[in-house]
C-alpha cells in the first residue's frame, strides 16, 4: 500500500502535474480500509460483512504506487542515485510509520480494557522496536500475529519498501517488453497463492507473510506497466463515477472460490481503474476535494489502528454485532477523518518539510 502525493517535490526539477483524479481515489481506498477495519473488529466473517472485500484497497495502493513511482521517478532515477531516491522515500513515507508505532504504544498501554498478560517492558520495547524500523516480528499471537501488533496496517508499509527497492535497483531499468512478462509470471504467482489459501486477503500475519510479497509483486509492476505503456482512458466518470466503481470492488459480495473473483479484481479491475483516473478530466472545484482526499488519505491509514482493539474490546462488551453497529462506526470513521487531518497539519507536514531542510 502506498499512500502519497503523486509528485515527491524534494527531487522533481521541473513541475510536473498531478493526476488529481488519482489522488482522489486514494483517500477513497484509505476511507475503504477504516470502514473495513471497525466493522471486522466486531464481525470476523467476511462472508457476511458488507464491506467484506475491504481488504483489496491494499491491493489497488500498491498498484497506484507503481504508476506513480514510474512517473515520479523514471526519469530521475539514474541521475539522482540510490541514495538520494532512498532518502526522499524515507523522508515521505517514515514519519507516519513512527508516528503510528508511537500511536499504538499507546493505546496498547492505555487500553482502558486491560493489557493481556504476559507483556513486560522488555516485550513492549521489543515490539515498539521493531514497529519503528519495519521489522517483521509476528510476536502477539492474540492479535493474530500480526506483524507489526502494535499497527497492524505498516505491513504494507514494509513491502512497499522493498518494492522501492527493487524498482530503484531493477525494475527502472527494465524494458517494457521484459516488464510485461515479469508482470504476466507476477500474476500467475498470485493466482497460485490465491487457489492455495482460498483468498487473496494474506500478507498481514507471520501465518501468511509471503502473500504480502505476491500480492504486491503483481500490483507494483501492474501500475509501473500502465504508467510505461501510456495507458490513460479518457472518461466522462470523473472522480464520482470512479469513487463508485473502487468501491464496488471492495463491497463484493463473497462466494465460492472467492479468490478467483478477487484475482480478477487484482490482475485487471484496478490497474483499468488506475488507467482510467489516469485520463480522468474534471472541474476545479472537484479538484479541490481530490487533493484534500489525497493528503488526508496516508495519515488517516497510518494512524486509524491505534484504537482498533479497544473499539472492538468495546464493541464485544456491549454487543454491538447484536444491533446497533451502523451509528458508532460511522462516529468512529467521521473522528478518524478529523484526526488524519489533524496529523496531516499538525504532524507530518511539518516533520517532512523540516527533514527536507535538514537532510
Amino acid at each position: 500500500m502506498q499512500l502519497e502525493t503523486v509528485v515527491d517535490e524534494s527531487v522533481v526539477a521541473r513541475p510536473k502535474p498531478h493526476f488529481v483524479v488519482l489522488d482522489g481515489l486514494r483517500g477513497v481506498a484509505a476511507l475503504g480500509v477504516v470502514i473495513f477495519h471497525f466493522a471486522e473488529m466486531v464481525i470476523g466473517n467476511y462472508s457476511v460483512l458488507w464491506i467484506g472485500h475491504g481488504f483489496l484497497a491494499v491491493d489497488f495502493f500498491f498498484c497506484l504506487s507503481g504508476f506513480v513511482l514510474g512517473y515520479a521517478y523514471d526519469d530521475r532515477i539514474a541521475t539522482m542515485g540510490l541514495g538520494r531516491f532512498l532518502k526522499a522515500r524515507l523522508v515521505r513515507l517514515h514519519p507516519m510509520v513512527l508516528l503510528g508505532a508511537v500511536l499504538g504504544l499507546v493505546a496498547f498501554l492505555a487500553n482502558p480494557f486491560g493489557m493481556p498478560p504476559g507483556y513486560g517492558a522488555g516485550r513492549v520495547a521489543l515490539l515498539f522496536a521493531a514497529s519503528v524500523l519495519l521489522i517483521p516480528y509476528g510476536g502477539m499471537p492474540e492479535r493474530g500475529r500480526n506483524l507489526f501488533g502494535l499497527n497492524a496496517p505498516a505491513w504494507t508499509l514494509f513491502w512497499e519498501y522493498v518494492a522501492n527497492l527493487v524498482f530503484a535497483l531493477v525494475l527502472y531499468r527494465a524494458r517494457r517488453a521484459t516488464l510485461a512478462v515479469l508482470t504476466v509470471a507476477a500474476a500467475v504467482l498470485l493466482c497460485w497463492v490465491g487457489h492455495r489459501s482460498g483468498n487473496l486477503a494474506g500478507g498481514w500475519s507471520s501465518r501468511n507473510f509471503w502473500d504480502g510479497g505476491a500480492r504486491v509483486a503483481y500490483s507494483f509492476m501492474a501500475g509501473l506497466l500502465v504508467y510505461r505503456m501510456g495507458w490513460r482512458v479518457r472518461t466522462p466518470l470523473g472522480f464520482g463515477g470512479l469513487s463508485v466503481l473502487l468501491a464496488l470492488a471492495l463491497v463484493m459480495p463473497w462466494a465460492k472460490g472467492a479468490w478467483v473473483r478477487e484475482a480478477a479484481v487484482i490482475v485487471v479491475y484496478f490497474p483499468l481503474l488506475i488507467a482510467l483516473g489516469a485520463g480522468a478530466v474534471i472541474s476545479p472545484r472537484v479538484e479541490r476535494v481530490c487533493r484534500w482526499s489525497g493528503a488526508v488519505s496516508y495519515p488517516l491509514y497510518m494512524s486509524h489502528y491505534a484504537v482498533m482493539w479497544m473499539w472492538g474490546d468495546f464493541a464485544e462488551k456491549h454487543r454491538l454485532a447484536d444491533g446497533g453497529l451502523w451509528s458508532p462506526i460511522a462516529l468512529g470513521v467521521l473522528c478518524m477523518l478529523v484526526f488524519g487531518w489533524a496529523v496531516l497539519k499538525l504532524y507530518d507536514e511539518p516533520v517532512r518539510a523540516w527533514l527536507h531542510r535538514e537532510l
